[in-house]
């Protein structure tokens, strides 16, 4: 009989033996030449092994974590497929908040996995390399089970078939793809402070909690389980953001102010890619749990506060935005659904007016701004509607240059006067929503002027189909602009009321519920 008993490794002494047992030290080549990226942008670290995960996660601990995770995830996903979940939901209007979230969110999950997989190899430290390598790997599921979650409704409703070319064309969708586009073209440490800090750990419970909250309350079981599965690996995300500011504050005093630049960066330009989602959970859930404005002051003004209290003895101080988005979260969302609905006709999903009852709750939540400002603008487009006189806009919004947010932002101190400002580099103007994305672009002009910005291309031309003559008698650009999106004219874009959506929903669930 075999009397040696081995010792079974502690948590601590596993971890160490799966990420600092695998490092190595460079011999034969130079560390510059093997991590090229991590001198240019002025961060200082001087002991990689200070970054320590306080999950302590290790490759062979996710996959058992996460296959015993997505399995149950695929179960429920597969049985609300099979029992026509697509049916249970509160009414069609809600599918289109899923049209706006797959082919805006969905691609970011998988921007994020490649910059997470950069960050793997351009870190020196195994533990920040080995964290940052689980994220990625989570990423790239995250982005797979919202595509199967979502699929079902494919089959049946308009505007989800084609979320990967519609998010790299259409116009609108140029504002989560430049954020993130932003980032990854940013140096390593800007990046993991973008996204992991400022957009996981401070924005992400705007992002998640109030749309999966909603399509629970909304009978979407499916996109409920895999929100809640993925925001159980945003806690870990969340930890990591925060882990990674500390550590950096903590290498070098020197950090500090580069840090800080990049928070007051990415906290604003994580708040004006949220407009959108703010407008989804305010007008596009039949059915609602809080607003917008709700959501804010429990997930930020609550939560995001007491973060910066405590990162007060770093020297880091709340983001310089702060003030201005306690303006402004009275009045984003409103903005944003007058906005989409007068240029419905080049999107990929249905727009409506707020009925009676959604107007009075909208006042309840807004007592402040919406009776004054907004309530008369429905209620004068309703009336026009009623008289067969709908109003819609002939043209798309100018878009600003940095957060590429269509520009119908007011005056912080004046609602009644829309934001803009301008600016010129190197002969040519530029325009912007604020004060904020004006600052961030004089920072790096070089890197803004590039940017790709949706109503100017269309201008300009290029935002028309391959062979496309606009000289022949009878060319519609909106039309040829509607084809280079893939925009399944008729089918996909206009007011729900009438819609394709609305006529099946009801004839399929009418037969649902009778014999």
């Amino acid at each position: 009989m075999d009397m040696n008993v081995k010792k079974k490794l502690g948590l601590k002494e596993r971890y160490h033996l799966m990420t600092r047992d695998l490092a190595w030290d460079a011999t034969y080549q130079k560390e510059e030449d093997i991590y090229p990226q991590l001198a240019y942008e002025g961060i200082k670290i001087h002991d990689w092994d200070k970054w320590e995960d306080p999950f302590r996660l290790t490759v062979d601990a996710y996959w058992k974590y996460q296959a015993e995770k997505e399995r149950k995830l695929y179960a429920i996903i597969d049985a609300f497929s099979q029992n026509n979940g697509h049916l249970t939901v509160t009414d069609a209007r809600y599918v289109n908040a899923l049209k706006l979230w797959l082919n805006g969110i969905t691609p970011l999950e998988y921007e994020a996995h490649k910059g997470y997989c950069r960050l793997g190899r351009e870190f020196k430290g195994v533990g920040a390399s080995v964290a940052c390598q689980m994220q990625s790997i989570d990423e790239l599921r995250h982005a797979q089970t919202q595509i199967h979650a979502m699929s079902n409704y494919n089959r049946f409703y308009n505007g989800l078939d084609d979320w990967h070319h519609k998010a790299d064309r259409m116009w609108y969708y140029s504002v989560p793809k430049s954020f993130f586009e932003d980032a990854l073209s940013a140096g390593p440490f800007e990046f993991i402070t973008a996204i992991s800090f400022s957009f996981e750990y401070v924005l992400t419970n705007l992002l998640f909690v109030p749309f999966v909250s909603g399509a629970a309350y909304n009978g979407d079981m499916a996109a409920m389980t895999f929100g809640f599965s993925a925001q159980s690996d945003e806690s870990r995300h969340m930890t990591l953001g925060l882990e990674v500011i500390k550590f950096m504050l903590e290498q070098d005093p020197q950090n500090a102010p580069i840090v800080q630049k990049w928070i007051d960066k990415w906290c604003w330009r994580g708040v004006r890619l949220l407009t959108l989602v703010g407008m989804m959970q305010d007008y596009m859930l039949p059915k609602r749990v809080m607003s917008w404005k709700e959501a804010w002051e429990i997930y930020f003004e609550g939560n995001g506060m007491a973060l910066f209290n405590d990162l007060a003895r770093y020297g880091i101080k709340v983001p310089e935005c702060v003030e201005q988005v306690r303006k402004e979260k009275g009045h984003i969302t409103h903005q944003a659904w007058l906005t989409f609905n007068s240029a419905n006709f080049l999107t990929n999903f249905h727009t409506w007016i707020p009925s009676k009852e959604e107007l009075d709750w909208l006042d309840a939540k807004y007592p402040e701004t919406f009776p004054k400002y907004y309530r008369p603008r429905f209620e004068y487009f309703q009336k026009l509607e009623d008289e067969g006189k709908p109003f819609f806009t002939s043209g798309l919004p100018r878009v600003c240059q940095v957060c590429q947010i269509p520009v119908f932002y007011t005056e912080p101190d004046d609602p009644t006067q829309l934001a803009y400002e301008e600016g010129t580099y190197m002969g040519e103007k530029f325009q912007f929503c604020s004060t904020f994305c004006h600052k961030i672009f004089d920072d790096e002009a070089e890197k803004y002027v590039q940017s790709w910005i949706p109503p100017h291309q269309i201008f300009q031309g290029n935002c028309f189909p391959e062979g496309t003559n606009p000289t022949v008698e009878g060319f519609d650009p909106v039309r040829a602009v509607a084809d280079y999106y893939q925009l399944n004219w008729g089918h996909e874009n206009g007011p729900f009321e009438g819609s394709e959506d609305q006529k099946n929903f009801a004839m399929w669930r009418n037969q649902a519920t009778k014999n």
